[in-house]
C-alpha cells in the first residue's frame, strides 16, 4: 500500500512538473505578426506583464518540481516540501489568474475601455496561449492535489502517534 502510494505521488508530481514545463514551452514560443490595411503589428508573450508573471512563475515551479522528483522519502527535508507546495500552489494560482484576464481581454475585448480583440487578428498567438493556459491549469489541479496529499502525509502520522 506504502509502495503504491508512493508511486502516485511521484507519478502526480512529475505530471506537475511536465504541465509547468509545457506551459513554459508554448508560451515562451507563442509570437505572431499581423497586418490591418498598412499597420503591422507582433503579438509576443513578452509585450504582456502578465504573460511573463506567467512563464517566471511556471519556470520557477519547475524547477522546484524538478527537484523534489529527487528528494528521498527518508529526508527530513519533506516537512519543508509542505510549506512549499502550499507557496508554489498560491504562486501558479496567482500566474494563472493573470495570464487569462489578459487572454480573455484578448479574446473579447473591453467594450468599456474600448479595447478590441485581437485573437482574430493572431489565431495562431492565441491558441498557443490557450495551450499554455490549459496545461497551467492542469499544472494547479495538480499541484492543489499535491499539497493536500503532502498535508494528509505529514499530519497524518503525527495524529496515529497521539492516540
Amino acid at each position: 500500500m506504502a509502495k503504491t502510494r508512493r508511486i502516485c505521488h511521484l507519478l502526480l508530481r512529475f505530471l506537475a512538473f511536465a504541465a509547468t514545463l509545457a506551459a513554459v514551452i508554448v508560451m515562451a514560443t507563442s509570437h505572431e505578426r499581423a497586418s490591418i490595411f498598412t499597420v503591422s503589428f507582433e503579438a509576443k508573450y513578452t509585450y504582456s506583464p502578465a504573460f511573463k508573471y506567467f512563464v517566471i512563475a511556471n519556470s520557477v515551479v519547475t524547477v522546484y518540481g524538478f527537484l523534489v522528483l529527487f528528494l528521498p522519502k527518508e529526508s527530513l527535508l519533506w516537512r519543508l516540501v509542505v510549506a512549499l507546495d502550499l507557496v508554489v500552489t498560491m504562486v501558479l494560482i496567482s500566474s494563472f489568474s493573470a495570464a487569462l484576464a489578459i487572454a480573455q481581454v484578448g479574446k473579447n475585448g473591453n467594450s468599456y475601455a474600448a479595447w478590441l480583440p485581437i485573437c482574430d487578428s493572431v489565431p495562431k498567438f492565441c491558441n498557443q496561449v490557450t495551450i499554455a493556459l490549459i496545461a497551467g491549469f492542469v499544472a494547479v489541479i495538480a499541484y492543489i492535489i499535491l499539497m493536500l496529499h503532502s498535508i494528509h502525509t505529514i499530519i497524518d502520522p503525527l495524529l496515529l502517534r497521539k492516540n
